[in-house]
């Protein structure tokens, strides 16, 4: 009855975890040879943060990010356009966090081996192909760095969380071709500085030609009083620039972005001081796919970014792999590691992240600022001389019904998977 996971990013492990909790054994495959803490900041929302206390780690999360508190909007010149509060100062039950994504992904690793034991999440296994069998599935993996057999393994059912550039992914659409390209490039990077406004706030400035995101990612400050800053500096290229390809560990090169920032500098936050003070920016054209109407193939289905995959608009990447991992369990509690169990799991989260997608294509509720820009590109006074105070209420609570995270409705919904589930199997 083993399920076996091709994947072991922040979707996949959060799957083996849920299914550990419920007491259904699992495997774990990851292609590279050792999972390390890599990346930059994400925020992940309420509606996962429930999924993730459920599973016993708020203590850890509290550890190792920050509850963020606000989310604030702002023009190019610093100026304020919307903001509201997030986590528990909103109203949700449970916190938002911000957090590296590599802390997160070796909270989730460190809390897996202890619960499922080192035996059972296996690195060096990328994924080559898989067969049915008349019980199952059985799945073939090669050591990526060698080119030599790994192994074949059974399993009742085979979940592909390899992100991306998903192998399982590529098979069943094979004339798919690369994630497409919309123009832009993110640089990102984690810098020692200053906390900024309340502390725990998450920025966005610019529209949608240049924008810049930041907050904080460490708690506690340092010696010298800073705390870890993650930040984002975004441009939407001119149609004669060459694209590299999508990758997250390319080192930036500051000459080639920073002067588009260099006046960035308000009162209340330093952009330019940002990015020159950064030990270590990467940079990565911003990309994602079109959605396929069909994740589950036979004993066989997609999950995280081998299913969704999406702009990091919104804050929601991260988040719906986790809400995809607990959707995937309790249709598991419900049907058993079965084809009917994934089929159940598609049928909810494929459509409603295939909205998400879309909306993040049109800047989800990042819109307010490109609003804002094409109406008063030399600045204003206040906002609503702009745009006026409905419109921007409405972005905002359109944004939360699409990813599922609107407060009173939120709260009133049981987690996806209570602490307390056990399977029958």
């Amino acid at each position: 009855m083993t399920v076996l996971i091709a994947g072991g990013g922040i979707g996949g492990l959060t799957l083996a975890l849920s299914l550990h909790q419920i007491g259904v054994p699992v495997k774990v495959f990851e292609s590279v040879a050792e999972l390390k803490p890599l990346g930059v900041g994400i925020n992940v929302l309420p509606h996962a943060v429930r999924e993730l206390i459920e599973l016993g780690l708020l203590d850890r999360l509290d550890a190792s990010g920050v509850r963020t508190r606000e989310l604030a909007y702002f023009s190019k010149h610093g100026k304020p356009i919307w903001s509201e509060p997030r986590g528990l100062e909103a109203g949700y039950k449970w916190p938002q966090f911000s957090i590296h994504r590599g802390t997160l992904q070796q909270l989730l690793l460190d809390a897996a081996i202890e619960r499922l034991g080192r035996e059972n999440i296996l690195t060096s296994h990328h994924l080559t192909g898989w067969t049915e069998t008349p019980s199952g599935v059985r799945a073939d993996f090669i050591d990526k760095a060698t080119g030599k057999a790994a192994g074949t393994y059974e399993g009742a059912i085979m979940v592909a969380a390899d992100g991306i550039h998903s192998l399982a992914r590529e098979k069943l659409y094979p004339n798919e071709g690369p994630p497409i390209w919309n123009g832009r490039i993110l640089w990102r990077g984690v810098t020692p500085a200053k906390a900024f406004l309340t502390g725990r706030t998450m920025i966005m400035a610019g529209h949608e030609i240049l924008k810049f995101v930041c907050y904080p990612i460490s708690k506690e400050p340092d010696a010298a009083g800073n705390h870890l800053i993650n930040w984002v500096a975004e441009r939407h290229m001119p149609p004669t620039y060459q694209w590299r390809r999508e990758d997250y560990n390319r080192t930036a090169r500051l000459e080639e972005f920073l002067p588009w920032f260099e006046s960035w500098q308000f009162d209340w936050l330093d952009v330019p001081g940002l990015i020159r003070n950064c030990p270590h920016a990467y940079e990565y054209p911003l990309v994602d796919r079109d959605p396929v109407s069909q994740w589950t193939f036979g004993r066989v289905t997609l999950m995280g970014d081998a299913a969704h995959p999406m702009y990091p608009i919104g804050s929601n990447g991260a988040s719906q792999a986790i809400l995809d991992a607990r959707t995937i369990t309790r249709e598991i509690l419900a049907h058993g590691p079965t084809q009917a169990a994934l089929l159940a799991y598609e049928a909810e989260r494929r459509p409603a992240t295939t909205d998400l997608v879309l909306l993040n294509r049109k800047n989800g509720p990042e819109q307010v600022m490109q609003l804002v820009e094409e109406r008063a590109p030399d600045g204003y006074k206040v906002v609503t001389d702009v745009l006026s105070q409905q419109e921007l209420e409405d972005i905002a609570a359109n944004y939360k019904r699409v990813a599922g995270f609107q407060v009173e409705a939120l709260n009133a919904k049981p987690p996806i998977v209570s602490k307390d589930a056990r399977a029958g199997v």
